[in-house]
């Protein structure tokens, strides 16, 4: 599984040039329904708004891209709201941009830093995590390595996810793929080889990741 970057919360961006204003939120979205939902819902929000303009992509290697102009001029809004997000390096991402026209023309280069501006205002607002390949290991120990344990997940910036309690300690660590064989040694050694360390699956691993639009 390659690296990827993904939307975990979207964000809100709001541009404003010669009195028109462009309101742009970010979606995550897995499936094309699941953005001509967005999408649908947009327009019924800002149904009194002169474009609702859109780009998104879906899946890791964004076999899926689309974009709107809505009725602006061809490749002053789509466009550049999907090379916003392709720029980022974002996979399954919808961007929408409302436009509500303040009475004055931009052109078409005022257009195209209009939608982008916005684009990018929402996505920095947005809570983006970097996707990278992991492991799950099932740790069992006695109470006295506990704390030795966590300790040793917690130098490594693993994460446990799970822990059971009865006569011994069962800890499940999430840990990115290439620090597994560092967790395992560090478990070893912290508890002089007495906790009972298995390798329980493969598994995506999301860390917090900011973006610079």
């Amino acid at each position: 599984m390659p690296e990827h970057i993904i939307v975990k919360n979207g964000g809100e961006g709001l541009y404003e040039e010669k009195k028109s204003r462009f309101i742009a939120r970010v979606y995550s979205v897995e499936n094309e329904n699941e953005a001509a939902a967005h999408i649908e819902a947009a327009r019924k929000k800002y149904w009194d708004a002169r474009h609702n303009c859109y780009a998104f992509v879906i899946g890791e290697n964004n076999g899926l891209t689309r974009c709107s102009d809505d009725g602006e001029p061809s490749g002053t809004a789509g466009k550049p709201i999907l090379e916003v997000i392709t720029g980022a390096g974002v996979h399954n991402c919808l961007v929408i941009v409302t436009r509500y026209f303040g009475g004055t023309l931009l052109g078409t280069g005022g257009l195209v830093r209009a939608y982008t501006k916005a684009a990018k205002e929402a996505l920095s607002d947005s809570s983006l995590a970097l996707v990278v390949p992991g492991a799950l290991y099932r740790v069992v120990t006695d109470y006295n390595g506990v704390g030795k344990v966590q300790y040793a997940a917690a130098s490594l910036e693993a994460e446990i996810r799970d822990s059971a309690y009865s006569d011994k300690v069962e800890l499940a660590i999430a840990v990115k793929a290439d620090m597994g064989e560092r967790l395992c040694a560090a478990i070893t050694e912290n508890t002089n080889g007495r906790a009972v360390i298995t390798k329980d699956c493969d598994l995506p691993i999301e860390i917090e990741y900011n973006i610079d639009t």
